[in-house]
């Protein structure tokens, strides 16, 4: 059964801006290349019919918002080695009610920016360099996707195979 994750994408303009930074990572460190997102639910062997219609009904329910980057940051996790951090704004709550409450009390909101290990001063020095790039500006998200990805699917396999607009 594959396995499928839920993600709020960025709007177009900055999506093609924080996929430049993903790629200008991957280019500068030797990571992964991938669609920036902010994901909302992972790993789930649901039915994506069944997910599906959970993010067409929670799409309906909040509109289009904007959210300033509060922080870039950086961990030992592969998929949060560096990554751009959101509060817990209403809009972002909601969704996450609406689509996975089991993992409200774990939700930290980010998209990341690179995967994988890279050597720590150097992160350190990028890290910065992002941060004040992105730190305060506000990030549009517009659409749900029940994507195609998880931990032990490749990369370069991860697929979005339905999206919803948010406030229908």
């Amino acid at each position: 059964m594959p396995i499928h994750s839920i993600w709020l994408m960025p709007a177009a303009a900055d999506e093609a801006t924080l996929t430049g930074i993903v790629r200008e990572l991957a280019e500068r460190f030797g990571t992964p290349l991938f669609a920036p997102h902010l994901t909302l639910r992972g790993d789930t062997e649901q039915q994506a019919a069944e997910l599906e219609r959970a993010v067409d009904a929670a799409a309906r329910q909040v509109s289009a918002f904007a959210e300033p980057v509060s922080l870039v940051e950086g961990s030992e996790s592969f998929f949060r080695s560096f990554y751009a951090r959101f509060a817990i704004c209403p809009p972002l709550m909601a969704l996450k009610r609406a689509l996975d409450l089991e993992a409200l009390d774990s939700f930290m909101p980010h998209v990341s920016l690179l995967y994988g290990p890279v050597e720590v001063a150097a992160k350190a020095q990028a890290i910065r360099e992002i941060d004040k790039r992105l730190a305060g500006r506000a990030i549009s998200f517009d659409r749900i996707g029940v994507v195609t990805s998880g931990q032990d699917v490749p990369i370069a396999d991860w697929r979005v195979v339905f999206s919803a607009r948010l406030g229908g």
